[in-house]
């Protein structure tokens, strides 16, 4: 059976699609269509990104990364993953602006994820890597 993990949402995707519809919101008041069109176009996009980020473990070893319809979904061996490190950005003290999951996998490549439930992530990963 297939193991599936939601995104979660950070607070600067929240900020992207407050100015984004601020924007948008503006021009469309304003009379400004081309902006309001493009704005409209762009909040559309990022929100198909956001609450389609699906994170799949595969029951034939797989890491499926799913970034929504426009962007090319990215199939990772799980066997291939040497390590999953929690990482911090900018850390001021004890507080991160951001904290996600660092996969290193295959020849030196790597790739962040933010899943909703890390350790469960963590854990499922470590068990399909004992199979």
């Amino acid at each position: 059976m297939n193991r599936l993990f939601h995104a979660r949402i950070r607070w600067y995707q929240y900020a992207l699609l407050s100015l984004l519809g601020a924007g948008f919101l503006s021009a469309f008041w304003y009379k400004q269509g081309v902006w309001a069109v493009l704005l409209a176009v762009l909040l559309i996009l990022v929100i198909e990104r956001i609450i389609h980020t699906l994170y799949t473990i595969t029951t034939d070893g797989y890491l499926v990364v799913y970034h929504g319809r426009f962007v090319r979904e990215k199939k990772i061996s799980i066997q291939e993953i040497s390590a999953v490190n929690r990482s911090h950005s900018m850390k001021f003290g004890s507080f991160s602006v951001t904290h996600y999951l660092l996969v290193e996998y295959g020849d030196g490549k790597f790739i962040s994820l933010c899943p909703d439930k890390e350790q469960e992530f963590i854990d499922c990963i470590e068990k399909h890597k004992k199979k």
